[in-house]
């Protein structure tokens, strides 16, 4: 037989009949594999956002008590410290009253001023001098913009006798306060002393 007229060899594979559809189905898994790489990516991108916002949150938090603890250290070293160099010519403490009124609510203020003149009274007519030493606060509830913080140290009296300065033994106190949120600021808005037997705070700390 002449090679130059003999029939081309027969492919048993069958390609000549399914070449045709072999180019629409690599297009199609081409086009999933896309679809699927882009919704992979961006459910990473929702989780990486998921993550962010509740570690914010969490910082948020950390960040309320931290104020919330600074603020009631301040107010019970305010509060119980004064004596004789803070009274004026009228027998008052009006640097005393600005120093506490400046960490405490209007509300709170009111009562305030009964406690204020009684140790006006204290520090002109014996002479008293107090000291307060706050050894450690802590969070035990908190929200959005109300909060109570526990609070725990001593307060070191002395006063004076015929000159002479007497020193007392300094005075264990446990307190809890109440506070609320005025104008993105916690403020002290009341106190109460509480017993040893009590809970004890969920988040505390000390000075240092």
């Amino acid at each position: 037989m002449d090679v130059l007229t003999a029939p081309p060899p027969v492919d048993d594979s069958g390609s000549s009949a399914t070449a045709p559809g072999r180019e629409p189905a690599s297009t199609f898994r081409t086009a999933l594999a896309g679809v699927l790489v882009l919704a992979l990516l961006v459910a990473a991108g929702v989780l990486a956002w998921l993550l962010l916002a509740r570690g914010g949150d969490g910082d948020d938090v950390q960040s309320s008590r931290e104020e919330v603890m600074a603020q009631t250290e301040q107010f019970m070293l305010r509060m119980g410290t004064y004596g004789p160099d803070l009274l004026d010519e009228k027998g008052g403490m009006p640097e005393y009253r600005e120093r506490v009124t400046g960490v405490i609510t209007d509300k709170f203020a009111a009562s305030f001023e009964k406690e204020a003149g009684t140790a006006e009274q204290l520090v002109a007519q014996a002479g008293v001098t107090r000291a307060a030493d706050v050894f450690a606060t802590g969070v035990s509830s908190i929200d959005q913009d109300s909060a109570r913080a526990l609070v725990a140290g001593t307060f070191s009296d002395s006063y004076e006798v015929k000159g002479e300065t007497v020193d007392q033994e300094p005075i264990p106190f446990r307190i809890e306060v109440s506070l609320v949120k005025v104008e993105g600021e916690w403020l002290v808005d009341d106190f109460d002393p509480v017993s040893s037997d009590e809970a004890a705070p969920t988040d505390a700390g000390g000075r240092q």
